[in-house]
């Protein structure tokens, strides 16, 4: 059971200091998981995404995996076709994946680390070993007009190698700031909010917009996006295993309404 993280101090002093508000894009990878389970049509993701965009999701988030074990090629066209606010991409930086992406054309394309044998996606992207890859795909993006977005840890040098290979975002993964809000942890809670903190602070003086997300759910978002500098998170499977209970629409509301009530 997750517990609502409590660090008010921290939590406080960011309030106090934000303005812009925080997009928000549910990723609907997990509703191509249930479908794929059974080998049905069913449940549709784009049918999700719209439920989540009449909800008040800002975008939608896709992770095209190389095994394809949820989101399809035919998800990923239907969606750019369809929907009617922002389609974020995540894929791996393979060469099959840069011409997807240039084919598609996604309004953001995020790139990813990717294990076969991972349940989901575990870190950051490793942005020096792959550096002439994500070199190829931000090429591709400028020449397409495609925003481009590393999926890194809250590493210093991650983030400025980022902002030297000349991408407009970052989203920092918070994993393991997640993971400490588990009952037993507070200690680690707290210096995981400040790393996350601090490498919110170097991207935006370094003039790159500043995401988040992985493992992110309406009892530990709020420290989250009361930092300073994060203007978006991307949120799927809490909201996917809230919808068993509630249902999409009111799963993306509640998450909404968390937000919001941590800017107040």
């Amino acid at each position: 059971m997750v517990v609502e993280n409590t660090t008010p101090t921290v939590h406080s002093q960011h309030a106090k200091a934000r303005s812009v508000p925080i997009r928000l894009h549910i990723n609907i990878d997990h509703v191509a998981t249930v479908r794929n389970a059974r080998g049905t049509r069913y449940p549709d993701p784009l049918f999700a995404a719209h439920v989540c965009e009449a909800a008040g999701a800002d975008g939608i988030t896709a992770h095209l995996r190389e095994d394809r074990r949820h989101i399809k090629d035919d998800d990923v066209e239907r969606l750019r076709a369809s929907i009617s606010s922002h389609l974020n991409l995540e894929c791996a930086t393979t060469d099959e994946m840069r011409a997807i992406a240039e084919r598609i054309r996604p309004d953001t394309v995020t790139l990813v680390p990717e294990r076969r044998q991972e349940r989901t996606t575990e870190g950051g992207l490793d942005v020096a070993t792959q550096r002439r890859d994500i070199e190829a795909f931000v090429s591709m993006a400028k020449r397409c007009g495609i925003r481009t977005s590393l999926f890194i840890a809250p590493d210093e040098e991650a983030i400025k190698l980022s902002h030297a290979l000349g991408v407009e975002q970052i989203e920092l993964h918070t994993g393991v700031y997640c993971h400490a809000c588990e009952p037993g942890h507070h200690g680690a809670r707290a210096l995981e909010l400040e790393r996350l903190a601090r490498a919110t602070s170097l991207a935006c003086s370094l003039g790159v917009e500043v995401a988040a997300g992985h493992g992110l759910t309406r009892q530990n978002i709020g420290p989250v996006v009361a930092i300073p500098g994060i203007v978006e998170v991307n949120v799927g499977h809490s909201v996917i295993a809230d919808a068993v209970f509630m249902g999409l629409s009111e799963a993306v509301k509640s998450l909404r309404a968390a937000i919001d009530r941590s800017l107040a």
